[in-house]
């Protein structure tokens, strides 16, 4: 399967001050697993295999649970072509 991008921005139900810990450990696990991305300020990208980055997004809403979440709403996004896509030839000309 050709490398996919899928970006997450995950939207925990916790207590204004605990948004950013919360969401700081959904990247400690996406880090952990792998896979090529970068953080923005409103989501993460990923860059890899369709099906492990539906994992890691499924994997994402139970951490959030798990550090206290009530709920947790999260925007998906998936840019799929049959040659693959990269993040770099979406971004290599804004890159200093």
């Amino acid at each position: 399967m050709p490398n996919v991008n899928v970006s997450l921005q995950v939207l925990p139900v916790v207590e204004e001050e605990r948004i950013y810990p919360v969401v700081d450990k959904v990247i400690e696990y996406i880090d952990s697993c792998g896979v090529k991305y970068q953080v923005g300020p409103m989501e993460t990208t990923m860059e890899g295999d369709l099906d492990i980055l539906l994992d890691i997004v499924k994997k994402a809403q139970e951490i959030c649970i798990e550090q206290g979440a009530a709920r947790v709403a999260s925007v998906v996004k998936i840019d799929y072509k049959l040659e693959g896509v990269t993040m770099d030839e979406k971004v290599y000309k804004y890159k200093k």
